[in-house]
């Protein structure tokens, strides 16, 4: 078992510099060479797919929490703040509207 987790490691680590396609192949020829078993190499592809995923979804944020800073950075109004002001404008356009009623 534990050679099989060398290999994983190993193959893990050659899929992150060949990308998907060659650690496909890569397994295939490990399955013929009997180094494998077919759910071995399924195993360590869903693996390499949901590490990919994770590091996907971990980039996304991080480049979010980024934009998110540089537009505080810059003084930008974000969202928030613009619906801040909406509500605010809101409340002064009913405010003027009562007086001029009055």
């Amino acid at each position: 078992m534990s050679d099989f987790l060398k290999k994983g490691f190993l193959l893990g680590l050659g899929a992150a510099v060949s990308g998907k396609e060659r650690l496909d192949k890569k397994l295939k020829e490990l399955v013929e060479k009997n180094e494998l078993t077919q759910e071995q190499a399924r195993t360590v592809m869903r693996n390499f797919v949901e590490k990919g995923e994770q590091k996907t979804d971990e980039w996304s944020t991080r480049q979010t929490e980024q934009t998110q800073e540089m537009a505080t950075d810059l003084g930008l109004a974000t969202k928030d703040d613009i619906d801040e002001l909406h509500q605010r404008i809101a409340v002064l356009e009913n405010r003027l509207k009562q007086e001029q009623e009055q």
